[in-house]
């Protein structure tokens, strides 16, 4: 028996019906035989998302209704546990638990990733679950020196991922990283400043 490709996740038979009639679908099939997306992550996929700061997570309840839902934190706050498994500690917010309540009724999870100063953003499909009563597994997936409260544990369990081209991504950068630019400029700029004072200052004397 033939093994669907692991893009079928996304690509579904009413998507694959308008990418024919768009013109994409050859490209696609090309895709698709070869195995479709990945399905393990590679060390290159790690390193990003050991940088990762932000990323927002999307989650449908049994009725089909979505939630999608912003997390944040120090990078290597979202941590990758093997080739399969993505985890970071769910810290203390609202307290609406709209996305745990999908999960009890639906496990199936999205999460988006982008990287805003490099255009990249990352796509990846799967099963998720909470975890409440770990306070081992909490502890270790806790952000050293971070002060927000940890709530939970949420556990992701990869089926497939796709990168997108950086098109239409707009160019952002972190203010901290801002500010170590500006720093860095501000202090060459003196540095600069210093020496042609101390060069004017000699040639006066001579």
């Amino acid at each position: 028996m033939l093994t669907a490709p692991s893009s079928d996740i996304a690509f579904t038979p009413s998507v694959k019906t308008i990418q024919s009639r768009k013109g994409s679908r050859t490209a696609y099939a090309r895709m698709e035989a070869a195995g479709g997306w990945e399905t393990t992550i590679p060390p290159d996929l790690a390193a990003f998302v050991s940088e990762v700061r932000s990323f927002f997570i999307a989650t449908a309840n049994s009725e089909g209704q979505p939630y999608i839902q912003h997390r944040g934190g120090p990078p290597g706050f979202l941590k990758v546990l093997d080739e399969k498994t993505l985890a970071f500690a769910d810290f203390k917010g609202n307290r609406q638990f709209i996305t745990q309540g999908n999960l009890e009724e639906n496990p199936k999870t999205f999460i988006f990733l982008i990287d805003y100063a490099h255009r990249r953003r990352i796509k990846l499909w799967g099963r998720a679950e909470i975890v409440e009563d770990d306070p081992t597994l909490l502890a270790s997936l806790m952000p050293a020196d971070y002060s927000a409260r940890p709530d939970q544990v949420m556990i992701f369990k990869l089926e497939a991922w796709d990168s997108n081209c950086p098109q239409h991504i707009p160019q952002r950068f972190e203010a901290e990283y801002v500010s170590r630019a500006l720093a860095s400029r501000d202090a060459r700029i003196a540095e600069l400043e210093a020496l042609l004072e101390k060069k004017g200052g000699a040639k006066l004397k001579t």
